[in-house]
């Protein structure tokens, strides 16, 4: 009776509905995508750009991996209010791409590609951060570039 049920014959292994997707694999799928917010207001004429720490100490827009039932512009919004408080207008489209070669922190570990799509955000609102460490601050042009590159290669 169950070799029947299974389709006569044939294994259980076989079969369409038996593929499994391990949690660790579906994570590291999750980080080859991210969504970064290019929070921005202007004052006084010019424009300023909001950045945010990471981990590192590095400054950086803020950004993170795309939420599964997200597009890519809400996950940004989302990183957006997590990491620096903004609360803002997101650009649904994004107005850049590009990849980035990412090691896994581990010695000899292969590299991946990080696919990042970059929306713009007019910053109406800013809160505390849920995150904390992040140290959300706006520069200006000029030095959000310098931020930017600060201890950085020149590949990057």
């Amino acid at each position: 009776m169950h070799s029947n049920a299974m389709g006569e014959g044939k294994s259980r292994r076989s079969l369409p509905s038996d593929k499994v997707f391990r949690l660790a694999h579906v994570r590291k799928l999750k980080e080859c995508e991210q969504a970064a917010a290019v929070c921005y207001r202007v004052r006084e004429g010019e424009v300023e750009f909001l950045l945010v720490r990471t981990g590192s100490s590095h400054w950086t827009f803020p950004k993170g991996g795309v939420e599964p039932g997200l597009t890519h512009a809400q996950s940004a919004a989302l990183e957006a209010f997590e990491e620096a408080g903004v609360h803002g207008l997101m650009e649904e489209t994004s107005f850049a791409r590009y990849v980035r070669r990412k090691g896994s922190g581990a010695r000899n570990s292969a590299k991946i590609e990080v696919r990042i799509s970059a929306h713009l955000c007019e910053v109406r609102r800013v809160g505390p951060p849920q995150e904390s460490g992040r140290n959300p601050t706006w520069f200006s042009s000029e030095d959000t570039k310098r931020r930017l590159a600060q201890g950085r290669k020149d590949d990057f």
